[in-house]
């Protein structure tokens, strides 16, 4: 596949397809660090159809799907929800899923998609985003640090019946017009 990348913007009939993929990366980024138990439990609970569904009737929600040639490789959540105390900055929303096919890593694609969480980010009036990354996720931390995102604070992120800790990671696209 050497086809350029195209990005949309998801829609309700894409949820089936987003709870599988998001199923299986995140089971290929994080099933080495974790127990079986506790990777089925945060699973089955948030990557469904019914879940899924239910962000694309949240307002708030987003989704922009990566394809190359009709194949979706990537995609991203972004949500205008509560914002945690930790993040600044002018008008911030979350990304609240970040998930590129393991085959495509390192080609760009993640690149591509953060620019395009930027881009809606700024389209839809908001000068920050942020996210949260398990703080043992070090080739995510590094990728957000090299997007400009910087660590602002943590909270705990629980997987199964394990706390785990994210860190919170924002970076500034704007400041608001003076």
């Amino acid at each position: 596949m050497n086809s350029t990348p195209s990005i949309r913007i998801a829609v309700a009939a894409d949820a089936e397809m987003l709870a599988e993929f998001a199923r299986r990366t995140f089971y290929e980024a994080f099933a080495q660090m974790n127990s079986p138990e506790n990777m089925e439990a945060y699973m089955s609970q948030n990557f469904t159809l019914q879940k899924f569904s239910a962000q694309f009737a949240d307002p708030g929600a987003t989704f922009l799907i990566v394809e190359i040639e009709a194949t979706p490789v990537a995609f991203a959540k972004l949500y205008d929800g509560e914002v945690p105390d930790c993040v600044g900055g002018f008008a911030p929303v979350e990304i609240e899923r970040f998930y590129v096919d393991r085959q495509f890593h390192g080609m760009g694609v993640a690149q591509t998609l953060m620019q395009a969480c930027f881009d809606r980010a700024r389209h839809s009036g908001h000068g920050t985003v942020y996210l949260g990354v398990w703080e043992n996720n070090h080739r995510a931390i590094a990728f957000y640090r090299k997007c400009g995102f910087d660590v602002v604070g943590s909270h705990p992120f629980q997987l199964g019946d394990e706390t785990q800790n994210d860190l919170l990671m924002e970076r500034r696209l704007q400041e608001p017009a003076q």
